[in-house]
């Protein structure tokens, strides 16, 4: 079992008592701060996000089977008082405890099912190359995300198209997609379509630009459709990166490499994840 899926075991098995982040971080066998970072990468969703959802999903199918206690179900759920568990219920699914357990049923709330992990142990993914890389300016279109809403990636990608090729400053013929600021806490982070760049001068309006700093990368291979680039993440971070004896560095969390061999138009073609490591 990966990283990533021991510590979705430990939340299934525990969620209903008060685990910590500690708890989770050494089932996993990874640092709080390591945790915190990729299992949003390799899931969609921030830890705090899934158990407080794994949570709610378990009382709001108590309170559909009939149960009359709201404020037992809040109890159990770990809310302190009927209020805070119904607003926390009402930002989750839209309606409150008191309608589910009116209806008797959940089919018009979306509830937290739990995240099915396949070991990507088994994965044919090609190992690593590491490269040492200079400093690199880039130029691009960024936004936003949090981990589970992540399908505005795409239009901002169609966005910066109409640029690509003629940023002023632009060097060679490559695109990133980077990946910043990843937050285990509130469950997002920043992402940037960009190029590289000679310097910062006359960038289009709505431009921001973002400086890496000379580092070692692990590359890695990402084959097929871009839309199942998340799974070679989950490899990455859910199996290499606890086996390798590498440390992740401290920025970028990750960046996306297209250069010839990736078609944009249909999605399909080879994607380089290079992932900065700890010197």
């Amino acid at each position: 079992m990966s990283a990533i899926g021991r510590a979705i075991w430990f939340i299934e098995s525990h969620f209903a008592e008060d685990i910590s982040l500690d708890n989770i971080a050494e089932t996993a066998g990874l640092s709080r701060y390591h945790l915190s970072r990729v299992f949003g990468l390799a899931t969609g969703r921030s830890i705090s996000a899934y158990v407080r959802g794994r949570r709610l999903s378990e009382a709001a199918l108590a309170l559909a089977n009939g149960t009359s206690n709201i404020l037992e179900v809040a109890l159990d759920a770990g809310y302190g008082s009927h209020e805070a568990f119904t607003r926390a219920f009402r930002e989750q699914f839209g309606v409150t405890p008191e309608s589910i357990r009116k209806q008797r049923h959940v089919r018009n709330v979306m509830l937290m099912e739990p995240i099915r992990m396949d070991d990507t142990r088994t994965l044919k993914i090609e190992p690593p190359r590491f490269v040492e890389s200079p400093a690199l300016l880039l130029a691009g279109l960024a936004e936003v995300y949090a981990y589970n809403r992540t399908e505005g990636i795409p239009s901002l990608w169609q966005r910066f198209n109409a640029y690509f090729g003629n940023i002023p400053g632009q060097r060679g013929n490559v695109a990133y997609g980077v990946c910043t600021q990843a937050d285990g806490e509130t469950g997002r982070f920043r992402y940037m379509a960009a190029a590289e760049v000679q310097d910062a001068d006359a960038l289009p309006a709505g431009f921001s630009t973002l400086k890496l700093p000379k580092q070692r990368y692990a590359v890695f291979i990402h084959r097929g459709h871009v839309s199942g680039i998340a799974t070679t993440a989950h490899y990455v971070f859910g199996t290499w990166f606890p086996e390798s004896g590498y440390e992740h560095g401290e920025t970028p969390d990750l960046f996306e490499r297209y250069d010839e061999r990736f078609d944009p138009h249909s999605g399909m073609g080879v994607v380089e994840i290079w992932v900065p490591l700890k010197a």
